[in-house]
């Protein structure tokens, strides 16, 4: 395993080839199944070295989660803070941000929405602060856009929640659908939930309710 000239990159670079070599072997393989051997290997250092780095097993799948969760979240809030904007265009942006993010990290997707969860804590917390994060995102733009439709707030503020929570699980799914279905681009996924998503609030702030017979 070539590892001759690991002292002449920075610790910085160092670590994230390391990172990057633990997401790909987490995705790949889960938790559980992943070895240190194995993204030694990839990362093209010695395994003492990623200890060094990077402390124990657990240490760094929680990094590579808060690093992947933190960059996802950096892509969705850079592009719906601009208040500027009408918020269904902003939630349109936040949307394709995310599903766009997921597509082109693969892995890091794989890692967020299958094995943090699935692993207990403290992984299943960290992968529930960015669920959070993102769904204060929304929560934000549906009631804007019900109180630019209407003025005051024709929808309570927990439809709203609800609203927003089913729009961010419905999100996760698809794209994980998106990223495993040949041919779905992240464009396409998100405009289904969009389209999915506008219709319903639509409906709620004209006071169209479905109700079970």
């Amino acid at each position: 395993m070539g590892v001759a000239g690991t002292k002449r990159l920075p610790r910085a670079v160092r670590e994230r080839q390391m990172m990057d070599a633990a997401v790909a072997c987490f995705a790949r393989h889960g938790y559980q199944a992943a070895s240190m051997d194995e993204i030694a290997e990839l990362a093209g250092v010695s395994k003492p070295l990623v200890y060094l780095y990077l402390n124990s097993k657990e240490e760094l799948f929680t990094a590579c989660i808060r690093r992947e969760a933190q960059a996802l979240l950096a892509a969705v809030a850079e592009v719906v803070t601009d208040v500027s904007v009408p918020p269904d265009e902003r939630l349109w942006a936040g949307l394709l941000a995310f599903f766009g993010h997921a597509a082109d990290h693969p892995d890091a997707w794989a890692v967020l929405s299958r094995h943090a969860r699935t692993q207990g804590e403290p992984f299943a917390t960290e992968a529930a602060r960015m669920r959070e994060e993102i769904a204060d995102f929304v929560t934000g733009l549906i009631g804007e856009a019900a109180r630019a439709a209407h003025g005051p707030v024709e929808i309570g503020d927990r439809d709203v929640a609800a609203l927003a929570q089913a729009l961010v699980g419905s999100a996760e799914s698809l794209a994980t659908w998106a990223n495993e279905t040949p041919g779905v681009t992240a464009r396409e996924a998100a405009a289904t939930l969009m389209n999915f998503a506008w219709s319903g609030l639509g409906n709620l702030m004209k006071n169209e309710r479905w109700s079970p017979r």
